[in-house]
């Protein structure tokens, strides 16, 4: 990879205009980061595209002159998958100005939309026509539905509704020679091989830039019901979810555990939280339940499913929220514990998966392995139990400096976390991806026969490595 020529500089501020391109530094400068601000980047020049037609337009011309794009959509994600290296050489191409809910199919229950588009701003689209789009996450207010399918996002109601790929009907796609993939009208029967579009989900940018999005949509919550769990062990937490399966059905939309150090996390540092439940506990459970128009009121079935664990000896306390806004505490909460991670400082984050019925096993065993292994450490695991899925953070012993002790010890911490999950049949990224930060781990835990077929897609698609180089594959740029 070389430097971009001044010609092909001069060519792509001409193509977008002084809104869509710009070479200063402080105008780059908040893109060049990753959110978590662990990894630095560098960038000739950040291009905004309007439309796909742009898109198209600075794909050829970087195809032609041998330049490489780096992608990004709200740089939310958490493993650096939109940050530029530091030589500088590649270009930074930004679709947050791609930023339209094209249409909204009521009848299909369908949204068509720009990837640019804000998570949050998808959400009110859908609500203002009676419908709902169902996958939410903590970074709703930035992640764009271009990242969430490059990530294959999850968020907390995987457990009803599915990741990403679930809810993806169909794509828009610029192939790396300038080409279009338009799969955006989804059709319920199209046998004409295999479908295409699955190929970009997940794919972190790699493979094609993600331009348009439809989205499955399902109809809106006309009443929820969201209650709190306090039990012994993450056990007891499966052995809830278990009870309470047969009786709620798929009303159950979200179950999340927690333990007790998170929610003091949050409560310390988060202002405007306060703990639901006034006895502490080893570990809690937030769970929710919801109801579309004309079905009977979801509070009275998770009522009686709450005491009914409670008479049964699997939780040790419960609640169930009696106003929307104690609801929106409720998860607020959950959501915070990431903000509130930050604000402590710098730790180590891993985001693995593993069989649910062993996720119990990995949550009560591996903290002990650290912390043996690693003297000091702080593991905190939490995450989406009904999916399997742990976010694992791992903070540095008190009094010692942060940055230095992760820098010397966060490889072979992260090893271990790794390991213990695919040795449990587990996976190194649920839903964050893979990004810069994981392709090591990749290279030496995953399979490789997935890996050499991921590698023979590129080599098909993109021959001359220009998008997303150094991301998801181990030899990738």
């Amino acid at each position: 990879m070389t430097q971009p020529s001044p010609a092909l500089l001069a060519d792509l501020a001409a193509l977008l205009g002084p809104k869509g391109f710009t070479t200063d530094a402080d105008v780059m400068a908040p893109w060049l980061s990753d959110w978590r601000g662990r990894v630095h980047g560098a960038a000739a020049a950040l291009l905004s595209p309007a439309s796909t037609a742009e898109v198209q337009a600075v794909v050829r011309l970087c195809a032609a002159a041998g330049a490489r794009l780096t992608l990004q959509g709200g740089n939310s994600g958490q493993c650096a998958g939109a940050t530029p290296d530091a030589s500088g050489e590649a270009l930074l191409l930004s679709l947050r100005r791609m930023n339209a809910v094209r249409a909204i199919d009521r009848d299909a229950m369908l949204m068509m939309a720009d990837a640019g588009v804000i998570l949050q701003h998808a959400h009110e689209a859908a609500v203002a026509t009676g419908l709902r789009f169902p996958l939410t996450l903590g970074g709703k207010g930035s992640a764009t539905l271009g990242g969430l399918v490059s990530t294959n996002a999850g968020g907390t109601q995987v457990l009803r509704h599915g990741t990403m790929r679930a809810l993806t009907a169909g794509l828009e796609v610029v192939l790396a020679d300038g080409s279009v993939l338009d799969m955006m009208v989804p059709l319920a029967k199209d046998n004409q091989g295999p479908d295409p579009k699955q190929m970009f989900i997940g794919a972190e940018g790699v493979l094609g830039i993600v331009t348009g999005v439809t989205l499955r949509l399902v109809p809106d919550v006309a009443m929820r019901a969201v209650g709190w769990l306090t039990v012994e062990t993450p056990s007891d937490a499966l052995a809830a979810l278990r009870r309470m399966e047969p009786v709620l059905g798929n009303a159950l939309e979200g179950f999340e555990i927690l333990p007790q150090r998170a929610l003091d996390n949050v409560v310390a540092h988060v202002p405007g939280t306060r703990a639901p439940v006034e006895t502490p506990g080893p570990w809690h459970v937030l769970v929710e339940l919801v109801a579309a128009e004309g079905e009977d009121d979801p509070a009275p079935r998770l009522e009686a499913a709450l005491g009914g664990l409670i008479e049964a000896g699997v939780a040790s306390d419960a609640m169930l929220a009696g106003s929307e806004a104690q609801a929106d505490m409720l998860w607020r909460i959950r959501d915070a514990i990431s903000e509130a991670e930050r604000a402590i400082g710098p730790a180590m984050q891993h985001d693995i998966s593993v069989p649910v019925a062993r996720m119990p096993a990995y949550i009560e065993t591996v903290p002990g392995e650290l912390t043996a292994a690693f003297p000091g450490v702080i593991p905190l695991a939490f995450g989406h139990l009904g999916d399997g899925n742990v976010h694992f953070h791992v903070r540095p012993p008190l009094g010692s400096d942060a940055n230095a002790w992760i820098a010397e010890h966060g490889a072979a911490v992260s090893d271990h976390v790794y390991r213990a999950a695919v040795a449990m049949g587990g996976s190194i990224s649920a839903e964050h991806g893979i990004g810069r930060v994981k392709r090591e781990s990749l290279a030496a835990l995953g399979d490789p026969v997935r890996i050499g077929l991921v590698r023979a897609m590129k080599a098909a698609l993109d021959p001359k490595g220009m998008l997303n180089p150094g991301v998801l594959l181990p030899d990738n740029g």
